[in-house]
């Protein structure tokens, strides 16, 4: 009996130990008076719950409704809604790293990193560096003729449903808008699409592991240190090809094998011309980093030249589907925008039928169109929780609250895009022409804060190509 009481007495004493240090962090150290939901004083049970039920979009907000600018939200994680926060915790020379809850966004080893989750500071900008060229803006244009295919077959399937018996019924215009944002990804990245319009399905369950490892990496993020138990037991109970993200990285595989087994494979990137102006052959993405990895395969390794396939799937398609589908959600309930928006692409779009699309430099030169795309995203964020990060050694006070190293604090789009000090006493209403405001100083402001999570996400919306400046920011 001996034996067995020592036991349950040494239980009891780590749970009364346990207990005593959830108290004295709930109420006696320095952000004891930090306002928020009771028991998120004393466990992260009640974030991870949040993240799991969905909406905490709209929680964060309420939180700091009821609260004020600096909330709880956990034991030691802190949401910030005050504007001179961000470019504090976010911006240039910022010394605040990702929070562990990144962990879980990629396979639980520290040498598979991915330029979302990397919590390294160091490797991220070497990574970040390796790919930049790949995905700039001036790069990414060169695959509109990709884009124009894909929005054509899309157009053609919209056209067969309406024609068809199956126009009476609900079409889920967000399954569509994946499928479309999905087979880009497979364009650009493969030189052909993975066939989501074409059957306009789930091809081979991506979808559905996409989003089963989206709500995974959300919720088990709050608790990093079950990630590798997890994954390894949730990836043997579903076989061999895996589940969640494993399943979308064979997938991928699959994809690049397939690829790379096709002559075409073997092109090389095209060289500047006499005059030293560059090609405009389109090359493929996979198809560069091949190129890039037989150039100097020390630097740019067989895992860059994955990790890169498997963000495009990962980063690309879904940020890109919410965003098409939040800009279609608003332009329908607002029949005044829509109409005035038809108006603008009736008057710039090409009369030459051989030619019928709207380029992006020719988007460019549509305010309302743009106008319409920021306050679509301003509404509706491709994200919908904090952005966390570790306060740098030393501490810093923000909004008036000092924080010691080591605690995490963050900004969710959400709280930040219904600041009505920033976007008016509107702010929660849909209104493009807000961005066209006589009050420049109240405009800078605006795009100072407009965070949808990146600006490149914004360009990405327009294009209908991934959003990897989303990657490198968050």
């Amino acid at each position: 009996m001996l034996p067995l009481f020592s036991a349950v007495a040494a239980l009891g004493v780590l749970l009364s130990v346990t207990l005593l240090a959830a108290i004295w962090r709930a109420f006696f150290p320095r952000l004891a008076s930090v306002p928020g939901p009771f028991a998120a004083r004393f466990t992260d049970l009640w974030y991870a719950y949040r993240i799991y039920r969905g909406g905490f979009d709209k929680d964060n907000r309420r939180l700091h409704q009821k609260y004020g600018p600096v909330v709880r939200y956990g034991v030691n994680r802190f949401s910030i809604a005050d504007p001179l926060a961000a470019n504090v915790i976010y911006g240039p020379g910022s010394k605040f790293t990702k929070s562990s809850w990144y962990k879980t966004w990629s396979a639980p080893s520290p040498h598979a990193w991915s330029l979302f989750s990397d919590q390294d500071a160091k490797r991220h900008a070497s990574n970040r560096r390796q790919y930049q060229n790949t995905y700039s803006m001036s790069a990414l244009v060169h695959y509109e003729s990709y884009v124009d295919e894909c929005a054509d077959l899309f157009c053609q399937r919209l056209s067969e449903m309406m024609a068809s018996d199956s126009w009476s019924r609900p079409v889920d215009m967000g399954h569509w808008l994946q499928c479309y944002a999905f087979d880009v990804i497979g364009m650009i990245t493969y030189s052909k699409r993975i066939g989501f319009l074409d059957f306009g399905e789930d091809v081979g369950d991506v979808m559905r592991n996409l989003g089963d490892h989206l709500a995974y990496a959300s919720v088990v993020g709050v608790y990093p240190w079950l990630h590798p138990l997890l994954s390894t037991v949730r990836n043997w109970l579903a076989g061999s090809r895996g589940k969640g993200r494993q399943f979308i990285v064979n997938f991928t595989q699959e994809c690049m094998a397939a690829h790379q087994a096709k002559p075409k494979a073997e092109i090389s990137i095209p060289e500047d011309d006499a005059k030293g102006e560059p090609q405009r052959e389109t090359v493929d993405f996979l198809s560069k980093f091949v190129q890039k990895h037989s150039e100097n395969p020390s630097a740019f390794t067989t895992y860059h030249v994955l990790s890169g396939c498997v963000s495009n799937m990962v980063a690309g398609s879904d940020t890109t589907s919410i965003s098409l589908s939040a800009i279609l959600y608003h332009v329908l309930r607002n029949p005044d925008v829509l109409n005035r928006l038809r108006e603008e692409v009736d008057q710039h779009s090409p009369q030459d039928k051989a030619s019928p699309h709207i380029t992006f430099a020719k988007s460019q030169s549509m305010p309302y169109l743009q106008a319409v795309i920021k306050e679509a995203l301003r509404m509706h964020p491709a994200t919908g929780l904090p952005l966390e990060r570790v306060v740098p050694e030393g501490g810093l006070t923000i909004s008036g609250v000092f924080f010691p190293e080591g605690v995490i604090v963050g900004i969710n789009s959400w709280v930040e895009h219904a600041n009505k000090a920033i976007f008016g006493d509107d702010a929660d209403t849909f209104n493009p022409d807000r961005w066209f405001r006589e009050d420049k100083g109240r405009i800078s402001a605006m795009n100072r804060h407009w965070m949808p999570v990146s600006v490149s996400q914004y360009l990405s919306s327009i294009l209908g190509v991934p959003d990897y400046g989303l990657a490198m920011l968050i």
